[in-house]
């Protein structure tokens, strides 16, 4: 089959559409990270053994490794649609064994974000299809929550608390995932954190005490929003 003539005189491996500033991109990145350190690449090829374990949102402005400085292969991540951690999601329960059991993380983070769309979308109501059901978690948190964040005058000031209440219902929920309370019965070293980032300036900070033990005897704290844990499964 003759090729298009747009294509005709074409490197390979070279793209003439609209994608090939990434390419380029790509590239220049490699060249400049080789200049930088002749070894990285080589590293990243023998090994991957990250102490991080990153749940966050999809949303393209909270880039996991960039906002706290990492390189990668320092950090695991997963992400999706309002950074949940259900444990009924195949996608989401094979990252978190593989981070637990095989690469022996020490460290999860829930990462949530002000100004969520999958929670700004859970407060409206819901329509049929993926999303409303993906979403149906934050509804049941906030249904927990209606009372105080009803009063609320201001919806911005209501959606920042829902993504900081579904963070700590993330966490909760985290806390007795199997794959952890192996892990924590097994006498493993490894904790759970919830942390919230704000576009507006860049900057992380914990929603939550950090969990090191199975819930029956660790300590929650209701120290930043004053609620209790959830259960993400109210009906």
């Amino acid at each position: 089959m003759t090729a298009p003539a747009s294509d005709a005189g074409a490197e390979p491996g070279h793209d003439p559409g609209p994608l090939a500033g990434l390419l380029q991109r790509n590239r220049s990145w490699v060249e400049r990270k080789t200049r930088a350190d002749p070894e990285f690449f080589a590293r990243l090829v023998e090994q991957q053994c990250p102490d991080y374990f990153w749940i966050g949102c999809s949303d393209s402005r909270v880039p996991a490794t960039e906002i706290v400085d990492l390189d990668p292969g320092e950090m695991f991540v997963h992400r999706n649609v309002a950074n949940l951690a259900s444990a009924d999601d195949p996608n989401f329960q094979a990252a978190l064994v593989f981070a637990v059991e095989v690469l022996r993380v020490r460290h999860i983070l829930v990462v949530g974000h002000y100004g969520c769309g999958g929670v700004r979308a859970a407060l409206a109501p819901p329509e049929p299809g993926p999303i409303a059901a993906w979403l149906s978690p934050i509804r049941a948190t906030l249904r927990s929550h209606r009372a105080s964040l009803a009063g609320m005058t201001d919806g911005e000031t209501a959606c920042d608390r829902l993504c900081e209440l579904n963070v700590m219902a993330q966490v909760a929920q985290l806390a007795e995932n199997p794959a952890l309370t192996a892990a924590w019965s097994q006498g493993r070293e490894l904790s759970l954190h919830g942390w919230i980032y704000a576009i507006r300036d860049g900057l992380l900070k914990p929603v939550c005490e950090t969990i090191s033990q199975p819930l029956d005897r660790a300590r929650p704290t209701p120290s930043i929003l004053d609620v209790e844990w959830l259960d993400c499964n109210v009906a």
